[in-house]
């Protein structure tokens, strides 16, 4: 029976040792969890139960435990590097079979999907792009455009402008209007200014608003024509419209105005959508007594751009930012917690998989309820402690020790039986 008994030692002492050495060879491994052996003793159990006189029958290994502590994280300099502070598993696709790590050490593949470095694609949830909160748990790959960005042509622009009040009226005798094309007579209009504006094409064209005032008008009341220059020089009149100002200089007319195309849609030389009507914002303007100036001016359009950078906020929502200067919403980084998360399947490579024990999956956004913030541009390290594991080592070894040299004194005493005469 002795025999039996420390052999069952010498397994436990072995098996710890496994353990400890698992962990060891893991301290670099990014997201690795270490594991802690469980013992529980043996004895002979008989329908009347345990004799009060037994002395048992050895050791065994119960289980070995996942530790899921929190690692340290450790700062690196892609973006795509992410580490979550707090509970929670990113979400992978493995050909159809969703896996679950702590390891975010992702990149992106020739397609622009993101992945690890098994080729195991991170997965996303679809998200509000005003709001940034989650609008669908329903995981799908996470893909970035690799291709241009769709130019957006423009339809308002946004003016603030002083109007100089002591300005001399034009001699509406001698110059009864503004002269559009194919340049304006400077002597037909008292302030102008050129802003670059862009088709469907995400093609550039010069947009100029001509200020007007002349004798025939009120004191406070000024004319403005919008052309278009294109790109083969051809200047296209949009619309004249009034603006009126209050005594005290301030806009009495509406912010919005509309200009229309005078002659029917422009379309421009290079192919791209006509432009039928411009929404110009006067809002903020003045008539006060200084020189003409702008204030303030900007459009709504933008030309195609490339991706030029991804960032990814505490909540997991990736943003792509595009040369155009443009950013877009690509989705939320898929998280998901689990009941009894050692329960977990250990299947390699730094993942797990769910199992009847860890129970259903519950899927979530980063720092909200009680998942974990992401924090991009860093890595989870392995939560083993070297130190501690080396005298784990050492315990182990002595109680490998201790159960051979049981078996050896067990032999002596049996040799020591065997040699009676």
């Amino acid at each position: 029976m002795a025999f039996q008994t420390a052999l069952s030692g010498l397994n436990a002492a072995s098996g710890n040792l496994n353990v400890t050495g698992h962990n060891i060879a893991n301290a670099s491994t990014t997201g690795f969890k270490k594991s802690r052996a469980d013992f529980a003793d043996v004895y002979a159990v008989s329908f009347g139960g345990v004799s009060k006189t037994a002395t048992g029958s050895g050791v065994r290994l119960a289980s070995v435990t996942q530790q899921f502590t929190q690692g340290n994280i450790d700062f690196t300099d892609n973006n795509l590097d992410l580490a979550i502070s707090g509970e929670g598993f990113f979400v992978l696709n493995d050909n159809g079979t969703f896996l679950y790590s702590r390891a975010g050490n992702f990149s992106v593949d020739r397609d622009g999907y993101v992945v690890n470095a098994h080729g195991q694609r991170v997965q996303q949830y679809a998200v509000d792009p005003n709001t940034g909160i989650v609008s669908n748990f329903t995981p799908t790959d996470l893909q970035l455009n690799l291709g241009a960005n769709p130019a957006s042509p423009t339809t308002r622009i946004d003016i603030n402008v002083n109007l100089d009040a002591g300005v001399t009226p034009i001699d509406s005798t001698a110059y009864p209007a503004l002269v559009a094309a194919p340049v304006p007579d400077p002597n037909t209009y008292n302030f102008s200014t050129t802003t670059t504006i862009y088709d469907s094409l995400g093609v550039t064209h010069e947009a100029t608003l001509y200020f007007r005032k002349d004798d025939t008008m009120p004191a406070n009341e000024w004319e403005a024509t919008l052309a278009i220059t294109d790109i083969d020089g051809t200047i296209n009149v949009m619309d004249t419209v009034t603006v009126q100002f209050s005594s005290n200089g301030t806009l009495l007319t509406t912010g919005d105005q509309d200009f229309l195309a005078t002659s029917g849609p422009w379309t421009p030389s290079t192919g791209a959508a006509p432009f039928t009507t411009f929404d110009i914002n006067f809002a903020g303007s003045t008539q006060f007594g200084a020189n003409s100036a702008v204030n303030a001016l900007s459009q709504d359009g933008y030309t195609t751009g490339r991706l030029s950078g991804i960032s990814v906020d505490s909540n997991g929502v990736l943003f792509a930012r595009y040369t155009n200067g443009q950013s877009s919403t690509v989705g939320a980084i898929a998280m998901a917690r689990f009941s009894n998360p050692n329960g977990l399947q250990q299947v390699g490579d730094t993942n797990w998989a769910a199992t009847f024990e860890s129970g259903d999956v519950l899927p979530g956004q980063a720092g909200t309820g009680t998942f974990g913030q992401i924090q991009s541009g860093a890595l989870e390290a392995s939560n083993v402690d070297i130190s501690k594991q080396l005298v784990n080592m050492i315990i182990a070894q002595r109680d490998f020790q201790a159960n051979a040299k049981m078996i050896t004194t067990e032999d002596q005493v049996t040799q020591t039986i065997i040699n009676i005469r």
